[in-house]
């Protein structure tokens, strides 16, 4: 009888410290702690993203194994986030994984934070629905770091077709949401206030950008001088308009994502289309693609909003493929803040 292929992942990217068991491809547990001491600067603040993961680490991983049923004696490999992120919290992760590894003797795998949001779509539940794209499928990435279309041949090939050439859907949300003053993190809060509003109510600047990549600069700059002008009319404009500059907002930026992931599909003649990321959980991209699935009979893979902020499972489910190929890293592999897929 073949041994049970266990795998802990381990993320710590930003500001979310995350464990998760993962036995055989199917997931046992996936605990996370997050920070709220961040909302009060406006912003990830890294010095005390990283004091607070050491802080969370032991607990977390703690919590995972006990959740699962697993003894640490039983783990196959340790996985974990070695990038991209904010160094400091990155190195907490790394640093961790490697002591657990290296003390239990079992092998490191490394995962990449982005290529991990694209595999949580394998993560497989004991008693859930598992709906798993095949290969190829396109992968729109989106939160508030990257915007990406990618083209997805296998689990450790991956083409990225477009991405963007400045700021990520998700940061222009935050930013935006900031000057209307509705804090950090804006967009569950943009979200929200969206689904009151009327969509059509306000334009802003569109990008022309050739080929699949994004920009989301010029939109950002749009609202911020649009908010100037009509407060200097109206200093109430913003709490009078909330709703319909938040899915008026929402819309643009859904728009803009969705014209180059049309494109895309239609180049490479790809009907299974996936979204991923932080900015997945959005209700109005998550309605855009149940649109374009019944409009243009795309077979859509959307995530559960569990699996769609950082979390420990994507980096476990990207582990016990690389561990299937063994394909393992050294010890003293370093953490790295930038890259793409």
């Amino acid at each position: 009888m073949e041994k049970d292929v266990i795998i802990l992942g381990i993320e710590s990217s930003c500001d979310d410290t995350s464990a998760a068991v993962l036995k055989n491809g199917v997931l046992l547990s996936n605990v996370t702690a997050s920070q709220a001491v961040h909302e009060a600067y406006g912003g990830v603040v890294p010095e005390l993203a990283s004091r607070a993961h050491q802080q969370n680490v032991v607990p977390v991983v703690d919590q995972a194994l006990k959740k699962a049923g697993i003894t640490k004696e039983e783990l196959s490999a340790v996985a974990f986030t070695r990038g991209p992120g904010l160094m400091g919290s990155l190195l907490v992760g790394v640093s961790f994984a490697k002591g657990l590894a290296r003390s239990l003797g079992i092998p490191l795998i490394d995962v990449n934070h982005l290529q991990g949001h694209v595999l949580a779509h394998f993560i497989r539940e004991k008693d859930g629905e598992n709906h798993i794209p095949d290969f190829p499928f396109l992968c729109l990435l989106v939160s508030g770091g990257n915007s990406q279309i990618i083209k997805v041949k296998a689990y450790n090939e991956m083409e990225v077709l477009g991405q963007t050439i400045d700021d990520a859907a998700g940061e222009a949300i935050d930013k935006c949401s900031k000057v209307m003053g509705l804090g950090y993190p804006g967009g569950p809060v943009i979200d929200r206030l969206a689904r009151a509003g009327n969509p059509q109510a306000f334009s802003f600047a569109r990008p022309q950008i050739a080929g699949y990549d994004y920009s989301f600069s010029g939109l950002k700059t749009s609202f911020l001088y649009f908010l100037r002008d009509r407060l200097q009319e109206n200093p109430d404009f913003i709490e009078q308009n909330k709703e319909d500059l938040a899915a008026s907002l929402e819309h643009t930026i859904v728009d803009i994502l969705m014209k180059k992931l049309r494109l895309a599909a239609k180049d490479t003649h790809i009907r299974q289309v996936a979204v991923a990321g932080g900015v997945s959980a959005n209700n109005g991209l998550r309605n855009a693609f149940a649109e374009h699935a019944r409009k243009y009979k795309w077979d859509i893979f959307i995530p559960k909003f569990s699996y769609t902020t950082d979390n420990a499972a994507m980096i476990a489910i990207t582990g016990y493929f690389k561990y299937l190929d063994k394909d393992f890293c050294p010890i003293d592999l370093p953490a790295y803040s930038r890259v793409t897929v």
